[in-house]
């Protein structure tokens, strides 16, 4: 049987600022028993004090049934309000979701074929619509957003990018202009609410020349303007937009220095918007090396740290700048009153090596395959509405390991205070920061004992997710035993709600060494066993 779990949106986290006594405790619980057999995915998607989404799919091993949907909606206490069943047609797949404030969003696709469906959920009452249509030419689908009543689904077509509308009223569907040329990569689709326009993001290598271009689109899919970022000293690897105001946005993300997808630095740059053109002016891009960061390294040990911040030294003092080679998951924009954070992630893919084998004639074969990845740190950093660096911090994540790329760090902010969290293992670990600053060194929370005659044999594909004001969701795939039951252990999809209370203490922020030095930790996890 294989389980799989996604986290949907993201929601904030209410915190006091300064060092506090903190307590995190479940206020409720929901259950799900697993199907052996059956292969099963299990999506949560919290709506913030609207409650919270959980999609089911289901597809049976030993038929050729259509996979199930079975979405269910649950109020803040996990107490549920309503269900939607959906089967899919025969030979019809689930390839992507996208999920806005009013609508859940699923693309299907005809196997072998160009058909599409798009089932859109109303995420207040449950109600389903279907909209039906045919693809220009096939498509490896790779993005899906929807404006509206319009979809853009993009993708690759005999190796070069394409990006088509679906429109929910008359069904036809048809193709930008300007993105189907060879060397170009489609790098991300950005949906503009405000200004109801598409923004494609591409990148492209011309002889060590690495250009990031932005496509900008009507809603209808009129092409508007192109801007291009110049890749002759910075080849941008990846770009999110934050919109300011009506005017102006901020364009951030990742960079190499030689048109390869290992990160040298951030890099953060003003666009301005005169009607239809986003125009990027001489002088507004800033490139942030990660030896610029004060923090970046503290994921080290102290030793290691020193010895890479003495090469960092030497090789400045010679005039030489420090290659690094690191790639980053880049989470999505978190708008601030100063101007915006930037969090990203620090992983490495994992291979693992098959045994080799050997061909007639003695030719022998050696095969690897991708384990997962391996995170090693998060960093964050804090911009002004300018683009000015304000501060950067880093939480360390070791051995954390993950089968699918997707964040693992869930950070939430009220004024200056920030938390930081991730789950591990049936755990969640904790950081809080203000700035560049630690209030609380890194904490940990065990969520492994339900009751006084109930415990967790083991918990696998945990996630963390702030949901509203004080309250997190946890959930994941659990197997639990009962001291005073003769019947097998359950294995069970659970949701827990986490309340998160805190005190001030009104004492100093605790450094690096005084918060490794004290002998009780500063946040207390209780836990309750009642199944709700």
């Amino acid at each position: 049987m294989i389980k799989r779990v996604t986290i949907g949106l993201l929601c904030c986290l209410c915190l006091f600022g300064g060092p506090v006594w903190s307590q995190l405790a479940p206020s409720a619980r929901l259950e799900m028993q697993v199907t052996q057999s059956k292969d099963e995915s299990f999506d949560v998607a919290p709506l913030g004090k609207k409650g919270v989404l959980v999609t089911v799919r289901r597809n049976n091993y030993y038929s050729t049934e259509p996979v199930t949907f079975s979405f269910q909606k649950y109020t803040t206490d996990l107490k549920p309000i309503w269900t939607t069943d959906y089967k899919t047609e025969f030979f019809y797949e689930p390839v992507r979701s996208y999920q806005n404030e009013n609508y859940l969003y699923w693309l299907f696709k005809k196997s072998d074929d160009k058909k599409i469906s798009i089932l859109r959920l109303n995420l207040e009452d449950g109600h389903t619509e279907f909209f039906k249509g045919d693809l220009i030419s096939q498509l490896d689908m790779t993005q899906f957003k929807v404006l509206d009543n319009m979809a853009y689904i993009g993708g690759y077509y005999r190796s070069r990018p394409v990006v088509m509308t679906f429109s929910f009223f008359d069904l036809t569907m048809k193709a930008l202009p300007g993105l189907y040329v060879n060397h170009i990569q489609l790098n991300n689709i950005e949906v503009d609410e405000y200004r109801r326009l598409i923004h494609v993001m591409t990148d492209a290598e011309h002889q060590r020349n690495c250009e990031f271009v932005i496509h900008t689109y009507s809603y209808e899919g009129k092409l508007l303007h192109t801007s291009t970022i110049d890749g002759l000293t910075h080849s941008l690897i990846s770009g999110k937009m934050l919109p300011l105001n009506e005017d102006e946005s901020l364009l951030v993300g990742n960079y190499s220095n030689d048109c390869t997808p290992y990160s040298q630095g951030v890099y953060i740059s003003r666009l301005r918007h005169n009607g239809d053109r986003l125009t990027n002016e001489p002088g507004e891009s800033r490139y942030i090396d990660f030896s610029e960061l004060q923090n970046f390294f503290n994921y080290m040990k102290p030793k290691q740290q020193r010895k890479m911040l003495e090469r960092i030294g030497r090789r400045k003092n010679m005039g030489k700048d420090t290659k690094f080679r690191y790639r980053l998951l880049v989470h999505d924009l978190i708008p601030t009153d100063e101007g915006l954070m930037l969090v990203a992630e620090v992983y490495y893919p994992q291979y693992r090596g098959t045994s080799p084998y050997t061909y007639p004639g003695g030719v022998r074969s050696f095969d690897r395959y991708l384990e997962g990845y391996r995170y090693t740190h998060a960093f964050i950093c804090g911009f002004d509405h300018n683009g000015k660096l304000l501060w950067d911090n880093c939480l360390a994540i070791p051995d954390l390991t993950s089968y699918e790329l997707h964040p693992m760090v869930q950070v939430s902010r009220q004024g200056n205070t920030t938390i930081l969290a991730y789950p591990q293992e049936g755990e969640i670990n904790t950081e809080l920061i203000e700035g560049n600053k630690i209030l609380r060194e890194r904490e940990n929370f065990s969520l492994k004992k339900l009751s006084e005659h109930e415990k967790v044999l083991y918990s696998e594909e945990d996630h963390l997710e702030a949901w509203y004001d004080q309250h997190f969701l946890a959930c994941g795939f659990q197997k639990i035993s009962t001291e005073r039951s003769s019947a097998p252990p359950r294995e069970v999809f659970y949701i827990n709600k986490l309340t998160y209370s805190v005190k001030d203490l009104g004492d100093k922020p605790a450094s690096h060494s005084e918060a490794a030095s004290e002998s009780q930790p500063d946040f207390i996890l209780k836990t309750s066993g009642s199944k709700q």
